[in-house]
């Protein structure tokens, strides 16, 4: 499912009508991009059937007014268009998981300095969100609760804080391991976020930026520099 760019229009009196603003049409395997090799581009079919739907947004506060929807979801019984604006609208999940990897995780400046080193570095995120998210679905599976509704940032402070007593006592006793992995599981279940429904924010920046040149050299030679007094342009 994705939405339609200015690239490619959509003409809703071609293709297979399903209602109206609703139809079917082929796409057509375009010229072989330069991304990938021939080998690749043979395996790709020579034509999609695509469902192309338009959307119409009346939240106030929304920046989109409609929407052009792409996908493979042919039915239109089975999923109605309603149902195709609220899967795209469940997209905006991905871009909040994007920051719980990059701010919460700490994972928007990668510190290796070989390409090896990074994709290992990428990839150690990768796990560790998966392992967390995996945790918060157990707990939420057993305080009949819904996944998203868990605080991601609160459930890292929360295994953080029991890291030590997990430590400590998590290989002695199986039993106690047990125990102490349900405590865990209710602590963080009480991490819940606010519930804002249909949240919209300005797309502005409030923060200023600092009146600071960059640094473009180590620091520890700008360090000397300053002992020198040497100043930089």
């Amino acid at each position: 499912m994705c939405r339609l760019t200015s690239h490619r229009t959509a003409d809703f009196r071609r293709g297979k009508r399903l209602s109206k603003d609703d139809h079917i049409i082929k796409w057509v395997k375009p010229a072989k991009p330069c991304s990938i090799d021939r080998q690749a581009y043979n395996l790709l079919p020579d034509f999609l059937m695509i469902r192309e739907t338009r959307v119409r947004v009346e939240q106030p506060g929304f920046r989109s007014r409609t929407l052009i929807i792409a996908t493979t979801l042919l039915d239109a019984e089975e999923v109605t268009r309603s149902d195709l604006a609220n899967l795209y609208r469940a997209r905006w999940n991905a871009e909040l998981d994007l920051r719980s990897l990059k701010e919460t995780m700490q994972m928007d400046i990668l510190r290796c300095k070989t390409p090896e080193l990074v994709r290992k570095e990428i990839w150690t995120h990768i796990l560790a969100y998966n392992l967390i998210r995996t945790i918060i679905a157990q707990a939420a599976s057993k305080h009949d609760m819904k996944p998203r509704s868990i605080s991601f940032k609160g459930v890292i402070q929360t295994l953080n804080a029991f890291q030590p007593l997990i430590a400590f006592q998590g290989e002695r006793d199986p039993a106690f391991r047990m125990y102490l992995y349900e405590q865990v599981l209710d602590a963080i279940a009480t991490h819940q976020v606010a519930d804002r429904p249909d949240p919209f924010e300005p797309r502005r920046k409030k923060r200023r930026p600092k009146p600071y040149d960059r640094l473009m050299k180590p620091g520890h030679e700008a360090k000397r520099d300053i002992l020198k007094g040497l100043t930089e342009n």
